[in-house]
């Protein structure tokens, strides 16, 4: 298997910072690669990484990056909120297609925020190169993704979500007891496989190392975001995503059905697949998750 591991220099302002990324398979003239956005915002890649399967099995080149201020890409944990911006992923994402010189030509699949960050991309920059696009496991808002994830925590006994909401009014979100809590929800609604995956574990493990992307723009708590995302919304220029699309959910995440309806109804060219877990149909219903993503982008 052929595998390009580097950095492009990635120029915000007056500063140049540092874009890691790997490519599965060859960038060859006349072949689309799949262009992966990773979720968090402020996880690594390395949760995805068994899309190379779509290499493997479809010999569509992949492509993964860590995003600014996560992984191996430069940190900037001093940096101050105005500058973790949606735009900032945008113009590194574009910065990314020109220097591997794919801008012209390729599939994008946004997982969880990078769903959101897909998009957010499309609607408003509408790249001429764009073939296809996967929307996995994301809300067009961030408003719909809180609503559904707190219908989530009104399942748990009634002293577990006391315990979320006494952390929570009480700053401590950072204690053992609300982390413990925590990961509990997560083994319902964001990953039933059990033990997690090894990748999983080492994205979220980069994600407490560096919390400062997740902090900013989301804050400390998935039912009460406090970040600069808080009013994120795409929902109003969906209708201008003219690509084929496909939108993907589990039955028990936050990407419930009724979030990602907006998707479904203003989408021109969409289709969904609905898997019977939760946030991660990759890990939790492998074999199903990549033959029909290699389906959608091989048509």
């Amino acid at each position: 298997m052929v595998e390009t591991i580097g950095t492009i220099d990635f120029k915000v302002g007056d500063e140049t910072y540092k874009t890691w990324y790997k490519v599965v398979g060859d960038l060859k003239p006349g072949v689309t690669p799949l262009v992966l956005l990773h979720g968090g915002p402020g996880m690594s890649h390395h949760y995805l990484i068994s899309h190379t399967e779509i290499y493997t099995t479809h010999g569509i080149p992949v492509i993964f990056y860590d995003q600014i201020g996560i992984g191996a890409s430069t940190h900037l944990p001093h940096r101050p909120k105005e500058f973790w911006t949606v735009e900032l992923f945008m113009d590194e994402l574009d910065n990314l297609l020109a220097k591997l010189g794919i801008e012209s030509k390729f599939d994008l699949l946004g997982q969880s925020w990078g769903g959101m960050l897909a998009a957010d991309y499309v609607s408003t920059r509408h790249p001429n190169g764009l073939r296809r696009l996967i929307i996995a496991n994301a809300p067009p808002s961030e408003a719909l993704w809180e609503e559904s994830m707190l219908q989530h925590l009104s399942k748990f006994p009634q002293d577990f979500q006391d315990l979320v909401r006494k952390h929570e009014r009480e700053g401590t979100t950072s204690s053992k007891e609300y982390q413990d809590a925590l990961q509990v929800f997560y083994s319902k609604h964001t990953c039933q496989v059990v033990p997690w995956p090894e990748e999983l574990v080492l994205s979220f493990k980069a994600m407490e190392e560096d919390p400062t992307v997740y902090t900013t723009m989301l804050g400390t708590s998935e039912f009460n975001s406090t970040g600069t995302l808080k009013s994120w919304s795409v929902i109003d220029r969906l209708h201008t995503i003219i690509c084929p699309t496909l939108v993907v959910n589990g039955t028990e995440e936050g990407a419930k059905d009724f979030v990602i309806a907006p998707f479904l109804e203003r989408i021109p060219k969409v289709k969904w697949i609905k898997f019977a877990k939760s946030h991660c149909p990759f890990f939790e219903d492998k074999e199903y998750y990549f033959k029909a993503i290699g389906k959608f982008l091989s048509a």
